[in-house]
């Protein structure tokens, strides 16, 4: 391995522990731990959701999956580029104007807590396990991605690869917290956007330009340049439901809820939304032309999801490629930093303090935290041992539980008053039961995704059990009404 790629990467990670370290200081209670204190600016609320959104998935997963399906892979770009605009808009404003008016909720399940005025624990129980069964599958694809990168770069077996890069993503989320994280992954979101437009152009460039590229793909194949190629109307329907993911995962959610003041939010969705669309175009752009590029080239490559790693490596100088390898380092690292800070708030805030230890003081909260990070972080290393694993299969099965079990209960909480504490309980175990026995049991009936059947089973079953058992108390229906008057006020 070249010098300058050692050195670029070591100074790349050297910046984001600093950056923990920094936040280490400035983490006086949970709050600030799990939240930043709700003092993000859009810029950073918006490059970190994203970044935090994308993952490795978007310098590993998607590339390859163009790279070996052709352009009907883009369906899925389709989907999640609107779903991410209807959870802009729809969503962010809401959630953030929500959870501040009820008791300042902090995490997920302290807003559906509060949110359905309840006495008892077992709402905040079942988000809770809902969150830690799928985070840990998340934080394992991350780790996965992690292990890859530093495997094919350094040269390292897998399960060294993997340590490697675990260690570095759980010292800066231990040290900093909320604020660590969001700022990390903002650098990590520019520096990934730059990586995505700089290396198509030069691939484009090498094999003679955007027509003869096109040339090259359809001698490989023809059905590569065919959007509809293979994909059945269930398929594409089924690619594009990737979109729903996005009203249900907590890690983006958070965000949302995190932002300076809500009528910021319009200006975060801006750059948002911008980011996003050029970071997945360049993306999609790596896996097709890179496959021309290796058929002219004749190189040799095993695994489709490493792309974007050999295209960064044999076309670029050192110093310029370690930059380039470390948009990747920062892509996963973007995403498991922020499941691992919100399995962590859940464990700490919503078990911990609520239920066993309510008197407990902030100072040891922050350090249940912590702790708790690195146990997560433990439970997805030994899931992600297996180095046959893959990013974009690991990845899909914890957005569709998410988005299933979350999703229908987010959008419904926030527009739908004669939704209760049963139907949101409901709504969370069908949910996730059908998603798990979906693809545990079907095996995938007609290609269809498993976040569509879920989504659609969970929206059914909050409408049906809230009709069912104790309706909602009369204050829930008068904060209700007043969170609406003030979106209704900050609109005009």
């Amino acid at each position: 391995m070249e010098t300058p790629v050692i050195i670029s990467f070591i100074a790349y990670m050297l910046i984001m522990v600093g950056i923990g370290f920094y936040f280490y200081f400035k983490t006086d209670d949970l709050s600030d731990f799990v939240l930043g204190g709700r003092n993000l600016g859009p810029g950073v609320t918006a490059l970190s959701a994203g970044a935090s959104d994308m993952s490795g998935w978007l310098l590993l997963g998607l590339p390859g999956m163009m790279y070996s399906q052709g352009l009907v892979g883009s369906w899925i770009a389709v989907g999640l580029i609107v779903g991410a605009y209807l959870n802009w808009h729809y969503v962010a404003k809401p959630l953030r104007v929500y959870t501040h008016y009820l008791q300042d909720a902090i995490t997920i399940p302290d807003y559906f807590s509060n949110r359905f005025n309840e006495k008892g624990d077992s709402l905040r129980v079942v988000t809770a396990v809902v969150i830690l069964i799928f985070y840990t599958l998340y934080t394992s694809s991350g780790l996965v991605g992690g292990a890859k990168l530093f495997e094919a770069t350094f040269h390292l077996d897998y399960d060294t690869a993997l340590i490697v890069g675990s260690f570095i993503i759980v010292s800066y989320t231990f040290l900093g917290g909320y604020n660590a994280v969001s700022w990390t992954d903002f650098i990590q979101g520019i520096l990934m956007m730059l990586a995505l437009v700089v290396v198509p152009f030069v691939v484009l460039s090498d094999i003679g330009g955007l027509s003869e590229g096109l040339k090259i793909i359809e001698s490989i194949d023809p059905s590569n340049l065919d959007i509809f190629s293979g994909a059945s109307i269930i398929g594409v329907i089924s690619l594009m439901a990737w979109g729903l993911g996005y009203f249900g995962q907590p890690h983006i959610l958070v965000r949302f809820m995190s932002i300076r003041h809500e009528d910021e939010m319009e200006r975060a969705k801006t750059i948002g939304m911008t980011w996003m669309v050029v970071s997945v175009i360049g993306s999609l752009a790596v896996g097709f032309f890179g496959l021309a590029y290796v058929v002219s080239h004749g190189v040799e490559l095993q695994d489709s999801e490493k792309i974007f790693i050999t295209l960064s490596q044999l076309l670029f100088n050192p110093w310029i490629a370690g930059f380039l390898l470390a948009a990747i380092l920062a892509a996963i690292m973007s995403t498991v930093d922020s499941q691992l800070l919100v399995s962590s708030s859940v464990l700490t805030r919503d078990l911990y303090h609520a239920i066993f230890r309510k008197d407990a003081s902030d100072k040891e909260l922050v350090w249940v935290g912590r702790v708790t990070v690195i146990a997560i972080a433990l439970i997805a290393w030994y899931i992600s041992t297996d180095e046959n694993s893959s990013v974009l299969k690991l990845v899909s099965y914890a957005w569709a539980g998410f988005g299933a079990a979350f999703g229908p209960l987010i959008i419904l909480s926030l527009y739908n008053k004669s939704i209760t504490k049963n139907g949101a309980i409901a709504g969370m175990i069908v949910g996730s039961l059908t998603v798990i026995i979906y693809k545990q049991l079907v095996g995938g009936i007609f290609d269809l995704y498993e976040l569509l059947p879920g989504f659609i089973a969970a929206w059914i079953a909050i409408l049906v059990f809230s009709k069912i058992g104790s309706k909602n108390s009369e204050n829930v229906e008068e904060v209700f009404n007043e969170v609406q008057e003030k979106l209704k006020e900050s609109k005009s």
